[in-house]
């Protein structure tokens, strides 16, 4: 009588435990609505002054001016930049990754890193243990058996069930605290290329120097304290460069109870948006009230474009879980463009063309709630002008969605869309 009791016990223990794990799992974004302390109302918009004040405040990310941001298209814009950076460094190389599989582009990488940790150099490599199953023990022996030092981030066991959903997406490398690099990049050869042929992905990184650096650099120093219980510090996150004039701050989100800084810095943007807004992102899944702010955005006369991805995508799932939402979008004026080429990787906007950002965060709920993000902001009507020729150059490579031919489409994909949808909370 007593071992059923203790077995009926220790089974209600274990479904609160999974039934609560599920709930946080499950849970989307919190802000529903952005409003102004101040007698109208308004938001604050990018254009104005008090713009950066805001976001210090509503993210705990200071934009500061200094920086040198520089734009990297696909991987032949970035990658032999990336590996002359590499191979400039002197002092010390930290990379936080999330996605590493086989081939020229990683061989290149272990090669380089190697490399530079034989002249001396401080090689970190802290990888997702999810996202870069494709790291090979051989690859990893090489590395440490040239001091290379090489820790898993969240590695994957029982114990740590709580946390498989809390991946670290982050993509940043910093080389000799001076130089920063981040976006949507992985280590994987699909990230060669020109992004529209042969198979190459479509992707926007970011290369920079000056304040932001420093702040890539903390956040690289927080996740390896986690990973590994050291604490970096010293020269090597101390470095400084601010030969630039561009106004930037690197975002690090992390996942939290409430809202989180990936949710507000989203919600801002869309809330102070007041001409135009640009969106490109491949993992478009915006819950009910993300799909609520660009609806506003569009009724109050903004602009609001979104690219996305097309049936190249590398997860169908997400895409039919995103297209659940065109038709209340498309309705309010909100314009939707399908990438036809390849598979679109890139996640930037850019508002009233001054107000921008490159880094990892999907607009999905994965991104918002669930993962350790980075992403470079950027407040600079240069790099703008650049970011909205971009976007535009894109729209020459898409599909536009309209209502009537969206109206259109086949019964079945519209139960898949909707059976999708129910997903989106951990797509």
């Amino acid at each position: 009588m007593l071992g059923a009791i203790g077995n009926w016990a220790l089974f209600i223990v274990i479904a609160f435990f999974a039934l609560t794990g599920f709930l946080y799992m499950m849970r989307g974004t919190v802000v529903r609505h952005v409003r102004a302390v101040g007698a109208d109302g308004s938001p604050v918009g990018p254009w104005e002054s008090q713009f950066p004040l805001s976001v210090a405040m509503l993210t705990g990310t200071s934009l500061l001016s200094g920086n040198l941001v520089e734009l990297a298209l696909n991987g032949d814009g970035t990658k032999l930049r990336l590996w002359d950076d590499l191979r400039s460094a002197t002092e010390s190389i930290t990379l936080q990754l999330y996605y590493k599989n086989s081939g020229a582009m990683a061989d290149t990488l272990q090669h380089i890193l190697i490399e530079r940790a034989a002249a001396g150099v401080r090689v970190f490599l802290l990888y997702d243990a999810f996202g870069t199953q494709g790291l090979a023990r051989s690859s990893r022996r090489a590395l440490e058996d040239a001091s290379v030092v090489v820790v898993p981030f969240r590695p994957l066991s029982l114990w740590r069930l709580h946390l498989l959903q809390n991946r670290s997406h982050v993509r940043g490398i910093v080389i000799d605290g001076r130089i920063g690099w981040t976006g949507g990049f992985g280590i994987d050869d699909k990230w060669f290329g020109d992004g529209l042929t042969n198979g190459s992905w479509r992707e926007t990184n970011v290369r920079f120097e000056g304040p932001a650096v420093r702040q890539l650099q903390a956040a690289f120093a927080a996740a390896w304290a986690e990973a590994t219980g050291v604490l970096l510090t010293g020269r090597m996150t101390m470095s400084r460069s601010d030969n630039g004039r561009t106004t930037a701050g690197l975002l690090q989100a992390i996942p939290t109870m409430g809202s989180t800084a990936a949710e507000r810095f989203l919600a801002l943007s869309i809330a102070g948006a007041t001409t135009s807004l640009y969106i490109t992102n491949p993992y478009f899944v915006p819950d009910r009230n993300f799909i609520g702010l660009l609806v506003d955005a569009a009724r109050r006369g903004v602009d609001v474009r979104i690219l996305t991805a097309g049936a190249h995508t590398d997860i169908r799932t997400v895409r039919m879980a995103g297209r659940a939402s065109y038709a209340r979008l498309l309705a309010a004026g909100v314009r939707i463009y399908e990438w036809k080429p390849s598979a679109l990787h890139a996640k930037t906007f850019v508002a009233d063309g001054i107000w921008s950002t490159v880094g990892s965060i999907n607009f999905d709920n994965r991104s918002l709630v669930l993962n350790d993000e980075a992403t470079l902001m950027i407040l600079d009507e240069g790099i703008g002008s650049q970011m909205t020729s971009v976007f535009f150059d894109d729209l020459a490579h898409a599909d536009e969605i309209t209502v009537n031919g969206f109206r259109q489409r086949p019964w079945p994909d519209r139960i898949v869309e909707q059976a999708a949808n129910l997903l989106s909370p951990v797509l």
